[in-house]
């Protein structure tokens, strides 16, 4: 019995993913029982077996972005900018694997197809989202390692668009990483309080 439960819950993963890649790749009205079948090579009557209906579907597709996206957090003992560059590596990676929870996440079209406490759980991912960035941002800023000149809920809105723009890089993995890292060490060194610039002696006039 035990068996048969990892093999349906393994096999519910992997038809979620594939609902994901055709969400990426055609959009959500794409997304049919047909076009599911046909991605894993099933028969519709078969995806039935794992789900009553399409709607029973997207609230697991749902719960699949839940689930890759709450495994990106890291672990809160980290330096607080450790801690938001970690984040944003392993949210990247993983939004950056799977397109579709991206454009499931950002476009109001497609949480508009997904049932009522779907969108509602979406929106709950992109506020729990900004509020760790914000919680980053204002735990170095309290540290004195973030700068203090512009506020924590300012520099939010750049983090946010630095990760879609990494997610959102070619998919050959190890260019990712390469440019990934780049980016992220750049962005840091924008957050980073300031060094104090060096004073030069003046020199006496003559």
């Amino acid at each position: 019995m035990a068996d048969q439960r990892r093999s349906s819950e393994a096999r519910q993963a992997e038809l979620t993913d594939a609902a994901l890649r055709i969400i990426a790749t055609h959009g959500i009205a794409a997304l049919s029982t047909r076009a599911l079948a046909a991605e894993v090579g099933l028969t519709s009557g078969a995806i039935f077996r794992h789900f009553a209906s399409l709607e029973a579907l997207l609230d697991a597709v749902v719960g699949r972005v839940e689930a890759v996206l709450d495994a990106t957090f890291p672990p809160a003992e980290l330096e607080p900018l450790q801690r938001l560059a970690r984040f944003i590596e392993a949210r990247t990676s993983a939004v950056g694997s799977q397109v579709g929870i991206l454009r499931l996440v950002l476009s109001e079209q497609f949480s508009l197809a997904l049932p009522a406490h779907g969108s509602e759980r979406l929106a709950s991912c992109v506020d729990k989202t900004r509020r760790f960035v914000r919680a980053c941002l204002r735990d170095a800023q309290a540290a004195g390692s973030a700068r203090g000149d512009v506020s924590a809920e300012a520099m939010v809105p750049i983090v946010m668009g630095t990760m879609q723009m990494l997610a959102l890089l070619p998919a050959e993995a190890r260019r990712r990483e390469a440019e990934t890292r780049t980016v992220v060490g750049a962005l840091l060194a924008l957050l980073r309080t300031p060094l104090p610039s060096p004073t030069h002696p003046r020199r006496n006039d003559p």
